[in-house]
């Protein structure tokens, strides 16, 4: 049986570790705030990329960009984006389930990978499948020049042939509680994304200073009106170049939403150990009562039969 001793150190060890899950769970709070602050301070240059194209493709009677061509999908490039540390929830475990259902809807094709985070390149060395790149501590501090070196490698491979699409897997950040998983189609680009009118997105965009709690805000700005943009170059040379930066932009986009998907997921995580630390904390010293209070009633049952047989 359990002494006192033994309660007053599990008591300690518990609080030690809720002091710890405490500052995890405030540290994540913090970096998640700087996250959703980065994302929606992205949305303005993939915005106005895609207007620019827009634009430039309305000048075109034609148009068309090796990253454009579609080609029957034999060979498949995933980017498969993940954490780097654990004590994250589910959130790695969310990400490797993804993506062996994608590797079941495509054992026919050759699959390789580029592994960003160290988690789930980890568990890609296990299942022996080619990695052609990877991106360690990525998520701590997400930088655009991350992005555009994931851009270089799958823009040169698609474009020389080496593969026929390049689809990645990322977790999407939607609120604190929810974060939702996502196999989205990288390469080749979808000309239909180019067919809209510059600004035409701006009005979905939610009304500016709107937003819930553990949201991204839905917009930075009121709707702009359509821009007629001068060009000095041709518009098809601008379209040609401008493509691969719509591309830069897209993989930055999901690398900001996946890190604020798994610092909700850390803080979420480190909340309920928290929580669950401190009803730990009550219930053994629950016990530790009921054990002290037994000894002093064993204590008082001695020394009163005791005193009853000295009488």
């Amino acid at each position: 049986m359990a002494t006192l001793l033994d309660f007053r150190r599990r008591i300690r060890s518990v609080k030690s570790t809720q002091q710890i899950t405490r500052a995890m769970k405030f540290v994540a709070a913090a970096r998640l705030r700087r996250a959703q602050e980065r994302v929606v301070a992205a949305r303005p240059y993939a915005r106005e990329i895609l207007n620019v194209l827009r634009s430039a493709v309305s000048r075109l009677e034609n148009f068309s960009h090796p990253l454009l061509l579609r080609r029957p999908e034999l060979r498949l490039l995933v980017v498969v984006i993940s954490g780097d540390k654990g004590l994250a929830g589910a959130f790695n475990t969310n990400v490797l389930r993804k993506v062996t259902e994608f590797l079941g809807q495509h054992a026919q094709q050759k699959l390789q990978v580029i592994a960003v985070g160290r988690k789930g390149r980890d568990a890609i060395r296990r299942r022996r499948l080619e990695i052609v790149a990877e991106l360690i501590n990525v998520s701590a501090n997400v930088e655009f020049r991350h992005a555009k070196e994931i851009a270089e490698k799958v823009t040169a491979m698609y474009a020389a042939d080496e593969v026929d699409a390049v689809y990645i897997i990322y977790n999407e950040f939607k609120s604190v509680m929810h974060q939702h998983m996502i196999i989205e189609k990288l390469l080749p680009v979808d000309p239909e994304t180019f067919a809209g009118t510059p600004a035409e997105d701006s009005a979905g965009e939610g009304r500016a200073g709107e937003t819930r709690a553990g949201e991204i805000r839905t917009g930075e700005a009121p709707a702009a009106a359509p821009v007629d943009y001068i060009y000095e170059q041709p518009p098809a040379q601008i379209f040609e170049r401008l493509v691969p930066r719509y591309v830069e932009g897209e993989i930055y986009r999901t690398l900001l939403e996946s890190a604020a998907a798994e610092h909700a997921a850390r803080m979420t995580a480190m909340d309920s150990a928290t929580n669950n630390a401190a009803d730990l904390i009550e219930q053994i010293t629950l016990h530790m009562n009921k054990v002290r209070q037994a000894a002093i009633t064993k204590e008082i049952i001695e020394v009163v039969s005791g005193a009853a047989s000295a009488g």
